[in-house]
């Protein structure tokens, strides 16, 4: 079946694009950012369907534009049976209303001229009154847009999803990782109806197969109706931290907005707006969904632990080259966080091959050490071993080759795959999980120097809870100094001449 996905790059457009790939159809996505829609095409070649149904190249096509252009609009919808409206743009500007309703009714437009026999839509729960915050009035009125213009509409509304990669479900977490103590304004204790990730995109892949008919409208949500208070402690509770949250009834919306841009800064732009409508209650009324589809959605708990999961697994399967576009900005203090996690990452390009590249990459510790700085490794390993960890006296099984399961100092071996990636798992002590991770990316070839390679060398912390955060924080200064030395000895032993029985 031809498909036609709007908001293919965000958290839900990208999870239903490898859903809709797995069953067969094929899909048309429309993205602004061509560069970000190729990465998540290569995530999900890597996820196994292809096996199942093909190679995903096959199967996708990008229509490079903005989903605001009628001409862009029309011609993505040329052709198309199903078309997913998943576009918002609140994290765009300060008239995100204005701007949804307007791209809302040229893609309106554009669907009943081209034929699309259906357009599903996904909005946000919420009683339709004059209560409703912006963000929610705005959902509601594309609903209403896009059924108003005689389309076979299926629109389902949905509460925070719980998943890796959910905005609201990641402001939930930065909260409970970074506040052992919080002040909790009324609105925590609106009733809520959580959905896991998997349960939505089940929702709207199983919407193709509907039988045609008038606009529908579907309430979903899981079997839990919770307080965000209550989703808060229940990820505390799965990830062991102690958490206070203490009800102080005269924080508004607005003045928990101030307080969240202090706490979470990434997130105060589209936080101060999400804010706003936790004042309305968003639980399900309706049960239809559960009469006129087969999906039983999972607990909230179910749903916490599955995003946890996910979460490890796509950081076991990132490549860390593709963020090196956005280091162009200015380094800052303790790195970059990627979603709970925080990321030191360098790269250097130089003239050699990938095979001497890695080379000196798997030479690392041990005897030969870590390429300078290496009284600072050995203080390290010593501090380790006073409060019972390995320290760095294990050294390596070969001086010049490692495998998957090696043990290297203080680390172990989780992936070699010379010669593209080697990443090593810390077993030191840490108030968190700590991984260092190297790729090697090939430039344009060179034949005079043999080629050109970019060495990715990424340091990533797991902190847990706030002991975690000022550890990386204070350790940051030496970071400096040894990843950096780390990285430029590499470099430089890649690039050295060849020597007798090396």
């Amino acid at each position: 079946m031809n498909i036609l996905l709007t908001g293919a790059t965000g958290y839900v457009g990208s999870c239903l694009l490898g859903e809709l790939c797995r069953r067969g159809h094929t899909v048309r996505c429309l993205a602004r950012n061509p560069a970000k829609m190729a990465g998540i095409i290569d995530r999900l070649q890597g996820s196994g369907a292809e096996e199942a149904f093909g190679p995903f190249p096959g199967q996708v096509e990008v229509v490079v534009g903005d989903a605001s252009s009628s001409d862009v609009l029309a011609r993505a919808c040329e052709g198309i049976e199903i078309a997913y409206w998943l576009v918002h743009s609140m994290d765009r500007g300060v008239d995100f209303e204005r701007a949804d309703r307007l791209a809302a009714e040229h893609f309106a437009a554009a669907a009943r001229a081209a034929g699309v026999r259906r357009v599903v839509y996904l909005g946000g729960l919420g009683t339709d009154d004059d209560s409703l915050s912006a963000h929610l009035r705005s959902r509601h009125e594309v609903g209403a847009l896009l059924r108003a213009a005689g389309l076979d509409v299926v629109e389902f509304r949905a509460s925070i999803v719980i998943g890796a990669g959910s905005f609201s479900f990641d402001l939930v977490r930065s909260l409970v990782e970074r506040l052992p103590v919080m002040i909790c304004p009324a609105w925590l204790s609106t009733p809520t109806q959580p959905i896991a990730i998997d349960d939505v995109v089940a929702y709207l892949a199983d919407a193709v197969d509907l039988p045609p008919g008038p606009p529908r409208m579907y309430e979903i949500g899981g079997p839990d109706r919770v307080s965000y208070g209550e989703i808060m402690r229940e990820y505390a509770r799965q990830r062991r931290l102690r958490r206070l949250l203490i009800p102080v009834p005269v924080l508004t919306p607005r003045l928990s907005s101030l307080w969240l841009a202090l706490v979470t800064p990434r997130y105060s732009k589209m936080g101060r707006k999400l804010i706003d409508g936790l004042k309305n209650p968003t639980v399900v009324n309706d049960t239809a969904a559960l009469r006129d589809f087969a999906i039983r959605p999972r607990s909230l708990a179910v749903a916490v632990e599955a995003a946890k999961i996910n979460e490890d697994t796509f950081f076991e399967g990132r490549r860390w080259a593709d963020i090196a576009d956005a280091e162009e900005l200015p380094r800052r203090y303790g790195g970059r966080f990627e979603g709970p996690r925080l990321v030191d990452h360098r790269h250097a390009t130089i003239n050699t091959s990938p095979e001497r590249a890695f080379a000196a990459i798997e030479r690392i510790g041990g005897a030969h050490g870590w390429y300078g700085h290496d009284w600072l490794w050995q203080l390290r390993g010593w501090m380790d071993r006073a409060i019972g960890g390995p320290g760095m006296a294990r050294g390596r099984r070969d001086p010049d080759r490692l495998a998957g399961g090696d043990v290297l100092d203080c680390w172990r071996v989780e992936v070699c795959d010379p010669p593209r990636r080697l990443r090593l798992a810390a077993e030191m002590k840490l108030p968190g999980r700590g991984w260092l991770e190297f790729e090697i990316v090939p430039r344009d070839p060179l034949p005079q120097e043999g080629g050109r390679v970019t060495i990715h060398q990424t340091a990533v912390f797991d902190p847990h809870g706030l002991g975690g955060l000022a550890y990386w924080y204070a350790i940051w200064p030496l970071h400096e100094f040894v990843f950096a030395g780390m990285l430029a000895g590499i470099c430089g032993h890649a690039t050295a001449e060849r020597t007798e029985g090396q």
